[in-house]
């Protein structure tokens, strides 16, 4: 089928011949030049000169000598007069930071109100009372007196509420902004994109010497649908003045129906402005020629482009050029899955793929490393400090280029240190890279410039070692450029702005830039939003993200214009964009054979799970050949296969197990327990040496809180234990305890007991929760006194005998015993725990039962520790004692079972039950022919191991 473009060409070259170079093209976007070229140079067939080609922004630039204020320009220029305003109304004046959101709204509904030529004195004037509306506004229709009256009548007097006054107070303010915002730009030589709509439309016979430009030929509108009133009054008067054709990429079948809304603008355009389309007899190919539609179903918003390559296949290896395929992102998140779905080769050939909707630099490892510098800036600007998640990520960052060995040195220096936060002279002290990435930013206007000598070193190494790929080398060469440009713009409205702000508007410019993949954008497959397909057609269409919501967009952006007002003075509204979208897809679809539709069908927080409207009413209406398709995901669950590590035949676990044996390696209390209560945990863990990563966090774990407490109270007990403890002894010298405790602290979480810091947040919480354990452990002690502390801390270390293969076999115990206290004539293992450990327990052979429920890992390690002193000090009688801070101010510190306290005869009469039970789990860890997993799932409840035991 003809593409609408090729049509163009053909009428143009008939029409104008060797006179058009001396017209001018205009589009709404720069794409479709390139395609209108290309069909130009087919059908004349021989060298020749071009038109010239315009966006419809470049040609109304052109008409003034005036240069376009950016963004930043212009909200500088807003700031200092709204500024200028509140300080006349004797108000305080706004901060940047607070203002920003709002000029981002100001100045978008500014552009609009130029842009359909709307009298801004009018739109703010003060409407309080309807009866203003009677008298000043006669000339309104019903409908749009309607309009206003409901929105007025909210903000009648008396009605005010506090945000309602800050809205008009606001809204009074506006037309002063407005027109002393304009005059300050015009003064220092700028203009906005809708001043220049707006001094155009005026009477564009006043710029006679920039129509002259085309008198020997036209001025050529190709493809416009949604026009602005300037831009409605400018085409009017260069039609009137004989100077314009305007090509329309129109359908009857949604032109002449007043009910279909893809044809409201193009109706309004030809209908009321009298606008002349060139092709005004065009039959209508929506109800004449044949299209196929796929309509494909999916579950997830990335499956969307997960079946492209189904849809594609027969693409992958076509020769036809222009006009073939093309896959458009009505939602452009999709981007990247689409890019990852579609092969560079397929069969051995090479894949055609060009996208020139642009790749995001917030995708980009180099946006990566600006935001971190950005953020790390923010840090060391608060606080002279920056974070250890931000260093790791700086340290790790691919464009960073540090040895692995490097990297690995400093981190595990900072690991050791446990350090939340690095001190930012430290970091200088690296040289470097470091130096040039944490310098400290001392002048607002040096953050681009920082900023930029960041970028320069980077780009400087990844050059010379020839490491810089295609698409990061145009993504820094972008970023460089807008980084320039906002440093022109910055140097005289940032001096007196703060750091942090601007780094704020460096954030948001760096977010909004995009950069074209390579390809042709005449051949292959095109890949483009729904924006760009503008002027274009292809054969096959695939629309990806057919959601409602997203065609058409469920809304029409921030703006202080209320919709009623909007009305009243013809601003555009919702229902607009409900039929720009639908035109636009209608127009792709007129000339296509092969369409797809694609969309999700999971409601999630971004999407409905709605088809689009537009999809229903094609369905309804238009008689196409429809085909459907649904992606079914199987949810398919796995049986469970029992994963078992086989120690008979594998050399490496036998030789670690016969280490044991060997005594050169010990078992501790903590190993032994982790083997009763999951076996293939002790594999991972002592037979593997598969360890859990260690992190860096503000959060103490509760392993670290023991940890603390075991240190404070050696810390408490370590003069005092050189005489008998009394009572008076530990009340005097609990008044040590709060320095204790931050001795504690600074001990096992850096290393450094000494060291004087100031605690905040979370640290404090740990402080007092430390403090409250080590009153409760001293309460207990001053009801014990008088007592003797034996050893404190204390190593020991045991052998224990236990058959294996018919022989006799034996491996060596140790462990550190918390505290071994004498109490008339009773030596006493303490064992202090701070978790949910009970004193209860069945039975001494349901303690060592893997598959079993009442295994207590406190019981067997306070035992294990008493047999393990009893042989290495000689003493006999030895009683345990476990002080679980949490409850033992109610259930005491003796084991029980039943009534019946773990102490005395029942203990000695429970030793050598004990220890027979441990021989056999010792026979069974060295002679069973597997590690397994725990049948009770509580026994391996909190294991980092898991995923690799299939649970």
């Amino acid at each position: 089928m003809k593409p609408f473009l090729q049509e163009v060409a053909e009428d143009l070259v008939t029409r104008f011949g060797n006179q058009l170079e001396n017209c001018a093209i205009v589009f709404n976007n720069k794409r479709p030049s390139a395609y209108l070229q290309k069909h130009f140079a087919d059908i004349i067939g021989k060298p020749f000169f071009s038109p010239s080609f315009f966006t419809i922004q470049e040609f109304f630039s052109s008409s003034t000598s005036y240069k376009i204020a950016d963004f930043y320009l212009q909200f500088f220029t807003l700031h200092r007069i709204y500024n200028q305003l509140l300080a006349e109304e004797q108000l305080e004046s706004i901060s940047s930071h607070k203002f920003f959101p709002l000029a981002k709204i100001i100045l978008s509904d500014f552009n609009q109100i130029d842009a359909d030529l709307v009298d801004a004195e009018k739109l703010y004037r003060d409407l309080e009372d309807i009866s203003v509306i009677n008298k000043d506004f006669d000339y309104l229709s019903p409908e749009q007196y309607e309009f206003l009256s409901q929105f007025w009548t909210s903000y009648s007097e008396g009605k005010h509420k506090k945000q309602q006054e800050l809205f008009i107070r606001m809204w009074r303010r506006m037309p002063k902004l407005y027109h002393k915002f304009h005059a300050t730009l015009k003064e220092e030589g700028y203009l906005t994109n809708g001043s220049v709509y707006r001094h155009l439309a005026d009477n564009i016979t006043d710029h006679q010497q920039f129509i002259s430009n085309f008198d020997k030929g036209k001025i050529i509108f190709v493809g416009f649908n949604a026009l602005s009133s300037a831009e409605a009054k400018i085409f009017t008067q260069l039609q009137e003045a004989d100077k314009a054709l305007f090509y329309f990429d129109a359908d009857t079948y949604y032109l002449d129906d007043i009910s279909q809304e893809a044809g409201l603008f193009l109706r309004k355009n030809m209908n009321q402005l009298g606008l002349k389309n060139v092709f005004a007899d065009h039959k209508s190919l929506m109800k004449s020629a044949e299209h196929h539609v796929n309509v494909f179903k999916v579950q997830g918003q990335s499956a969307q482009a997960k079946i492209l390559n189904n849809i594609l296949e027969e693409d992958y290896t076509a020769t036809e050029t222009i006009g073939k395929t093309v896959v458009v992102l009505a939602d452009e998140s999709l981007l990247i899955p689409t890019l990852q779905t579609i092969p560079t080769t397929f069969n051995g050939k090479e894949i055609d793929l060009n996208v020139t909707m642009g790749f995001a630099l917030s995708t980009s490892s180099i946006f990566g490393l600006v935001d971190l510098w950005l953020g790390s800036q923010l840090e060391v600007l608060q606080r002279d400090k920056v974070t250890y998640k931000n260093v790791e990520a700086f340290l790790t960052h691919p464009l960073t280029g540090l040895t692995q060995r490097m990297r690995d040195k400093i981190l595990t220096a900072l690991l050791e240190e446990n350090q939340v936060e690095i001190d930012h002279k430290r970091l200088l002290r690296q040289s470097g890279l470091f130096e040039t990435f944490y310098k400290k930013i001392d002048d607002p206007q040096h953050v681009v410039t920082n900023l930029l000598d960041v970028l320069d070193y980077v780009l400087t190494r990844l050059s010379n070692a020839k490491t810089l790929k295609k698409i990061d080398a145009e993504l820094f060469v972008k970023t460089i450029q807008e980084l320039n440009r906002l440093h022109d713009t910055f140097s005289n409205h940032i001096g007196k702005e703060e750091i942090p702000f601007v780094i704020y508007l460096v954030q948001k410019s760096l977010q909004a830039i995009a950069v074209p993949l390579s390809g042709d954008p005449l051949n292959g497959i095109q890949v483009m939003g729904l924006l760009e397909t503008r002027n274009l057609n292809f054969d096959k269409v695939v629309i990806l993200g057919f959601n409602e919501g997203i065609i058409p967009k469920s809304s029409i952006g921030n703006s202080f214009i209320p919709d009623s007002i909007r009305r009243v003075y013809g601003l555009p509204v919702l229902e607009n964009l409900d039929a720009i979208s639908a035109y636009m897809v209608y127009r792709l679809l007129q000339r296509a054979k092969n369409i797809n539709f694609v969309y999700n069908s999971l409601t999630d927080e971004s999407t409905s799970g709605e088809a689009s409207r537009i999809l229903k009413q094609l369905e309804y209406e238009s008689g196409f050949d429809f085909a459907y398709n649904e992606l079914n995901l199987e949810v398919k669950t796995e049986t469970f296969k029992e994963v078992k590590i086989e120690k008979t035949n594998n050399a490496f676990i036998q030789e670690t197990l016969q280490k044991y044996l060997d005594k050169k390696k010990v078992l501790s209390p903590s190993a032994l327990t982790q083997y009763i209560s999951n076996p293939i945990d002790f594999f991972f863990n002592y037979i593997a040496g598969i360890k859990e990563p260690k992190e860096i966090s503000a959060v103490v774990e509760a392993n670290e809180i023991g940890s603390i407490l075991h240190k404070v109270m050696e810390y408490f007990y370590e003069d005092l234990r050189l005489a008998e403890i009394t009572a008076e002894r530990i009340k005097e010298k609990r008044k040590q305890v709060p320095s204790l405790i931050q001795k504690g602290f600074n001990a096992v979480m850096f290393k450094k007991p000494d060291t004087v810091m100031e605690y905040k947040g979370m640290q404090k919480v740990i402080l007092s929760i430390v403090d409250a354990y080590v009153n409760i452990i001293l309460n207990q002690d001053e009801a014990q006194t008088p007592f003797t502390i034996i050893s404190l801390e204390q190593k020991v270390e045991a052998e224990i005998s236990f058959p294996l293969k018919g022989g006799e076999a034996s491996v060596k115990i140790f462990g550190f015993i918390d505290r071994v206290d004498v109490k008339d004539g009773v030596t006493k293992i303490i064992d202090y725990k701070t978790g949910s450990d009970k004193l209860t327990f069945k039975d001494i052979p349901e303690l060592f039962n893997s598959d079993g429920k009442h295994i207590n890992k406190a019981l067997i390690q306070t035992l294990l520790y008493t047999y393990v002193y009893e042989q290495f000090s000689g003493r006999t009688f030895v009683e345990p004692n476990l002080y679980v801070v949490k409850t033992m101010s109610v259930d005491g510190v003796w084991f029980k079972s039943g009534r019946q306290n773990l102490s005395g005869a029942y203990l000695e009469e429970i030793k050598p039950e004990f220890l027979a039970e441990l021989r056999k789990k010792l026979t069974e860890l060295f002679e069973a022919p597997y590690f397994v997993a725990s049948a009770i799932e509580d026994n391996y409840k909190y294991s980092i191991y898991k995923t690799l035991f299939g649970k």
